[in-house]
């Protein structure tokens, strides 16, 4: 009787959550597959149901296979630079030092710089998006004006104006923004690695990089491949960054699918072809997710 009365208990605080997750996001992924096949233009209750004519016109969309090409760009590149970043950041500020009392240490001052990389994923994405703006402002920007002090007169790039640089400056600003929490989810994993282990390793003989590469990151593989996941996701959007920072341009060099979705839908009035565009992005991210999952898998390590 009693675990029969906790269990209603337990289904009567999650009664209200589900129903809202049901109808707030569930819902409207179903019904992102119906729209999809309809020529709806968002502004009536009228449209016409025209089958795969949305996805025909959208595998024939060049827009559309620039964006997703700098979303899979994004896909190698994000999740390369930010967790060999954090990683290291990560080593130098918990274990750099070596194994002391009982516990690894890291370099003098860890606690302050923790902070001050964790720092930027604190912000407003809007915030990091005006102020990488002004920063990157060709004409009084931060960026140019540090080059002209040094020297370089010469060398004042139009950055975000650059079709050659504003994919990369672009990325530059999500590596700046994401990399403080997996500082931070990488440290957890590495305090959690007991020091007698690092301290017999460097008995042996270990050098530095050989007990990063060869003791840390395999106990903390499962922080790794959840990183992976995480930013493999957050590299099929970069909505926020490429809106406020681009438009997509120029000239659709910082397009991505998700942003043109939303322009799609909002600008020129095609709901019905951005929903296709939806299901295949969603299709394209679950497929994607599974395979790093996959391919990251490995046997767990006890300690």
């Amino acid at each position: 009787m009693r675990n029969r009365h906790q269990g209603r208990l337990a289904l009567g605080f999650l009664a209200a959550p589900l129903v809202l997750y049901t109808v707030f996001v569930a819902s409207p992924y179903v019904q992102a597959f119906y729209i999809a096949i309809t020529d709806w233009r968002g502004l009536s209750a009228e449209f016409n149901v025209i089958g795969l004519a949305n996805f025909t016109e959208l595998f024939g969309d060049p827009v559309f296979w620039r964006a997703l090409g700098n979303n899979l760009l994004l896909l190698v590149t994000l999740p390369l630079i930010t967790i060999g970043l954090a990683l290291f950041l990560a080593f130098m500020l918990n274990a750099a030092g070596g194994p002391r009392g009982g516990e690894s240490r890291g370099v003098r001052g860890a606690a302050f710089y923790r902070v001050v990389f964790f720092f930027p994923y604190v912000l407003s994405i809007a915030i990091i998006g005006v102020l990488w703006m002004n920063i990157y402002n060709p004409i009084n920007g931060l960026l140019n004006g540090a080059l002209k002090a040094v020297g370089l007169d010469g060398v004042q790039p139009s950055w975000l104006g650059d079709e050659s640089l504003a994919f990369w400056a672009v990325l530059a600003v999500l590596v700046w923004n994401g990399v403080g929490f997996y500082v931070v989810l990488f440290t957890a994993g590495i305090k959690a690695i007991p020091a007698s282990l690092l301290e017999a390793a460097v008995l042996d003989g270990a050098s530095r990089s050989q007990v990063f590469f060869r003791v840390t990151i395999p106990l903390i593989w499962e922080n790794v491949r959840t990183a992976a996941v995480y930013l493999g996701i957050a590299a099929l959007d970069a909505f926020a960054v490429v809106q406020i920072m681009t438009g997509g341009g120029p000239n659709d060099s910082t397009q991505v699918g998700s942003f043109y979705l939303y322009q799609n839908a909002f600008s020129y009035g095609r709901f019905g072809y951005a929903s296709a565009m939806g299901v295949v992005l969603f299709v394209v991210t679950l497929a994607l997710s599974a395979f790093t999952l996959r391919a990251t898998r490995r046997e767990r390590i006890e300690l």
